[in-house]
């Protein structure tokens, strides 16, 4: 039998995706790949998320969402999904995961974008203990402390200039010796008092205290060699996020960083039935309250779309 609705991914987008579908009474199924819970269970505290004035852990809020959503009938499976193909002629979709086959009149891919960090040894460890990618999410944990940035694009700059509001010095690291930013925006960044730049350079190790925080880290001269170290308290990736829709095939078009294009205002992809929600369709804010929001214009849709078919 045919599943009204598939949810692909468990973090912001999909858990709300799932809590409106399943209080329309259509039974959905999340598929939730290997990382349960999205890039919030890799944070510590949440400040930003509106309805906890003391903050709550990344974890914890994801828990409390899954929660919601089991509330009201949510089926859960624990695979990854492989792909995802339509039979035009009967207007199902058939997701193929790790273990098994699905049939779906619809489906809302959420399953976000991941960021890109150096893969250095440890950096796992460290992601929320002093290293993120989201410098609107984290950076007032770091108050009048050194930071930086690694990364020489308009986000990289967008990044810095945004924690010299918290931090007391911010060093952007940057493997080449000019920004790749637009010009106005480079130019922005380094006239900004609390800037430094670091050329031709990139970190080679991270040093922590011992509680395991990062304290420090190695930077490499990429022009000489020579190494030394710098005292930050946190690192904010800027290098990029890579959406996670290799499983898609052709049913989405993408734009030139990858992520899903949308119909304009709404959550459907130029594949009817499918919508996508989330960090994977959203290369702008990437924040879990528009996630959230964008799982639930999903939701609503697939709904309206299962009306009409």
């Amino acid at each position: 039998m045919s599943e009204q609705v598939i949810i692909i991914g468990a973090g912001c987008a999909g858990y709300t995706a799932a809590i409106y579908t399943a209080r329309a009474n259509l039974n959905p199924l999340i598929i939730t790949g290997s990382q349960i819970g999205g890039q919030l269970t890799t944070t510590t505290e949440v400040e930003n998320f509106p309805g906890f004035p003391e903050g709550i852990m990344g974890p914890d809020l994801m828990f409390q969402m899954q929660q919601q959503a089991e509330k009201f009938g949510t089926r859960f499976a624990y695979e990854d999904v492989q792909s995802v193909t339509k039979d035009e002629s009967t207007g199902l979709f058939t997701v193929t995961t790790s273990a098994q086959t699905y049939e779906a009149k619809s489906v809302i891919v959420a399953t976000g974008a991941s960021a890109r960090y150096l893969g250095l040894p440890g950096e796992k460890e460290l992601i929320g203990h002093g290293l993120t990618a989201c410098a609107t999410c984290d950076g007032a944990f770091y108050r009048n402390v050194p930071v930086c940035v690694v990364g020489g694009g308009d986000s990289a700059c967008e990044e810095a200039m945004f924690l010299t509001r918290f931090a007391s010095q911010v060093y952007l690291i940057h493997r080449r010796d000019t920004l790749r930013a637009s010009k106005i925006m480079a130019e922005r960044c380094l006239e900004t008092e609390k800037v430094s730049p670091v050329w031709n350079s990139t970190i080679s190790a991270y040093k922590t205290d011992d509680k395991g925080e990062l304290e420090a880290i190695t930077l490499k001269n990429l022009v000489d060699g020579t190494e030394s170290d710098l005292e930050v308290k946190c690192v904010f990736m800027a290098i990029g996020h890579t959406p996670n829709t290799s499983f898609l095939g052709d049913l989405v078009d993408r734009d030139e960083a990858g992520y899903i294009v949308r119909q304009p205002g709404i959550m459907a992809t130029k594949t009817p039935g499918l919508f996508a929600a989330g960090d994977v369709a959203d290369p702008h804010y990437r924040q879990a309250i528009s996630s959230a929001g964008m799982g639930c214009s999903a939701a609503i849709e697939a709904e309206r779309y299962l009306l009409n078919h």
